[in-house]
């Protein structure tokens, strides 16, 4: 389901012409539409849908998975869970040994410190997320592969294919955000066909309750929630179209009918595949002035070869989907002399760490704390791509986040909650904490039903707010925010911001929104209409920063640009200027280059969720509930303590936010 998956079904469209004979076997344990799936272990030919067969093994133990019920006060918002940390202190000291996942890597490196300080009994606890250096997490698998670890708080790093010796006990920490990742991690703890796993769920905040519950609903129901395929992309193709040639020469004809028994490129277009070629031979008619796009040219025989040797070497050096945000080196030093302010010349070298995302570091002063790699670290120098830190001791240091902690909530859970809350025999199942605050949502507002879309409006200090409740993720609401302001702007309502978060979605300014509506000055039906995909999004793209941070990926993925050369990797700000004015180069001359069709198609499904989106606007068209309030709901109260948080790194704004919470919650409750 992801541009991984399109290389991958790329590559296996050259190994069927190369060994006609071979046979594929795929397994899978958390793929919702198996036949469909196995369309990618066969040629598709002659534009007909053909499958592997399907063998579905049965027989296994079912899993036992529960939630925790807590002792303490659950809060109203959060991802922290630290109400629950003396609850997963005794889980890992019951258990041989737990793994305690987390959705975010800055969330496993809290836990682990908030565990490590509670660790009064000195259990074996360590950490592993994808940012550790390579040797750590190699040292953290072989202790517990040799059972000398009680617990691993961890990231999605280790839920994936391997049995670690003898897990009994998985904790998810936080809402699973999809069934099938859910069942993927429940599958650590006792790896055994005729051996139930066990999992324990401890949802961070009381939205999270309810994923948490239709989550277990949906495992004990076997049911997944993998989305479709996908439409193989262009800037894939063009990546491997440039693979090919530098394999050996080849021709258009041959080469479209091999790329076409691929899955997801079976009904790729003549057109489409014949503007990738020329994409790759000369950059594309705006480009073709410029000799270093012309990476592939046609000889009299008609065969397509490489223009020169570096060619070859540059796509050895950059082949691949995945492109990450540019990763700084951090090394352990002793810290420089304090005495002269902080001017002390520092040792080079030091132990390797691991990495950490650039934007990160370029937020912090020489002297600031923060956690990594299960300690806490002053930061000292970045020299080049080698960030320099010392040990510290410190109550509040900051915790790095990364741009790739954040699952969106799947849409198959966002209906099953939406379904949930619609029924209210249901909420008998739930927590007491949870069931009040539903109870007092609905006796002071209203809880949404399974296709409305519920609206308050609201003042609040000398702000009016609107809150809705679509449901559909964090990215589908951010795209929704968007559009919503600018129709808001105008109306003459005179909107300031907005925040999202996985369930809903909160707006505010100066116009006093309850009075417009009652006045029929604005008119949610038409707000929320559907047509606000048309031209408010298009004029939107065109003056945001988000469709250069797609192209960018688009223009690395298919080696318009190089990340790497045999002598230096390419600055981030290198990176950021070619990409950046080739966008609008391209914009300007031509606006359907084939990079700017996969950098829109990728916005659209990635970071925009615009199908998900049109979806709920059509669910919801006719169906809007409006309630005018005089206070802030009890549902609304977790988006509300989502407004000034974004400054704050990681999960660290929790403990800031606690105040602002405890405030809103007594509003809330009156």
């Amino acid at each position: 389901t992801s541009k991984r998956g399109d290389l991958l079904s790329l590559g296996l469209a050259r190994l069927w012409r190369l060994a006609p004979q071979i046979r594929a076997i795929g397994l899978s344990a958390t793929v919702a539409e198996p036949e469909q799936l196995s369309r990618f272990l066969v040629p598709q030919q002659n534009g007909e849908r053909q499958s592997a067969d399907v063998v579905i093994a049965g027989g296994a133990a079912a899993p036992i998975v529960e939630m925790l019920d807590t002792r303490e006060r659950l809060p109203w918002a959060g991802h922290s869970a630290r109400h629950a940390l003396g609850e997963i202190y005794d889980l890992i000291k019951h258990n041989k040994t737990t793994l305690v996942f987390v959705n975010a890597r800055s969330q496993a490196e809290m836990l682990f410190q908030d565990l490590w300080r509670m660790n009064d009994d000195g259990l074996a606890i360590a950490l592993h997320h994808g940012s550790l250096d390579v040797a750590q997490r190699r040292k953290v698998e072989d202790a517990m592969t040799r059972g000398r670890l009680r617990g691993v708080v961890c990231t999605s790093s280790l839920d994936l294919g391997i049995d670690w010796g003898d897990v009994d006990l998985v904790i998810n920490v936080g809402a699973p955000k999809g069934a099938s990742r859910l069942m993927q991690r429940i599958g650590r703890a006792n790896h055994r066909l005729d051996e139930a796993s066990r999992a324990v769920l401890v949802p961070a905040n009381r939205f999270e309750v309810l994923e948490c519950r239709v989550a277990i609903d949906a495992v004990a129901e076997n049911a997944q929630d993998t989305p479709p395929l996908r439409t193989g992309a262009l800037d894939v193709l063009a990546q491997h179209v440039l693979g090919c040639a530098c394999g050996e020469p080849f021709l258009s004809d041959q080469l479209y009918e091999e790329v076409r028994t691929a899955a997801p490129y079976t009904d790729l277009s003549r057109t489409d595949f014949d503007d990738v070629v020329d994409f790759v031979a000369t950059g594309g008619y705006a480009l073709k002035t410029y000799e270093r796009f012309a990476r592939i040219k046609q000889a009299k025989d008609g065969r397509w070869r490489v223009t020169n040797p570096k060619v070859r070497q540059s796509y050895r050096l950059n082949v691949g989907t995945i492109v990450e945000e540019p990763m700084l080196k951090v090394r352990l030093v002793r810290s420089r002399s304090r005495g002269s302010g902080s001017t002390g010349a520092i040792a080079r070298g030091g132990r390797m760490l691991g990495e950490i995302e650039e934007y990160f570091i370029e937020g912090l002063s020489v002297g600031d704390t923060f956690v990594f790699a299960g300690e806490v670290v002053r930061y000292e120098q970045m020299s080049e791509d080698q960030v320099y830190v010392s040990r510290a001791n410190d109550s509040d240091p900051k915790v790095p986040s990364y741009m790739g902690g954040k699952f969106p909530l799947s849409t198959y859970l966002a209906e099953r909650v939406r379904n949930l809350l619609a029924d209210k025999r249901a909420w008998n199942g739930l927590p007491d904490q949870v069931r009040d605050w539903l109870s007092l949502q609905a006796h002071l507002s209203r809880v949404p039903g399974a296709r409305e879309l519920v609206v308050e409006t609201f003042p609040r200090g000398n702000k009016h707010y609107l809150v809705c409740y679509p449901f559909e993720g964090r990215l589908a609401h951010q795209t929704l925010g968007m559009l919503l302001t600018r129709r808001l702007e105008r109306a003459r309502a005179r909107p300031l911001g907005f925040v999202a978060n996985e369930y809903a979605l909160a707006v505010w300014g100066l116009g006093d929104m309850s009075f417009m509506i009652r006045q029929g000055r604005l008119d949610l039906n038409a707000l929320f209409d559907p047509d606000m995909l048309g031209d408010d999004l298009e004029a939107w793209l065109a003056e945001s920063a988000l469709m250069k941070r797609t192209f960018r990926t688009c223009a690395l993925i298919s080696g318009l640009i190089a990340r790497r050369f045999t002598d230096e990797e390419k600055t981030r700000r290198q990176v950021l200027f070619s990409t950046d004015l080739i966008y609008d180069v391209l914009h300007k001359h031509q606006p359907d280059h084939v990079l700017l069709r996969a950098a829109r198609a990728d916005a659209a499904t990635g970071l925009l969720d615009l199908r998900r989106l049109s979806d709920m606007l059509m669910r919801i068209k006719g169906r809007i509930i409006h309630r005018e309030l005089d206070r802030v709901s009890p549902l609304a109260v977790p988006v509300m303590l989502e407004i000034g948080r974004e400054a704050v790194y990681g999960e660290a704004s929790d403990e800031l936010l606690a105040e602002a919470a405890e405030e809103l919650v007594k509003e809330a409750t009156g």
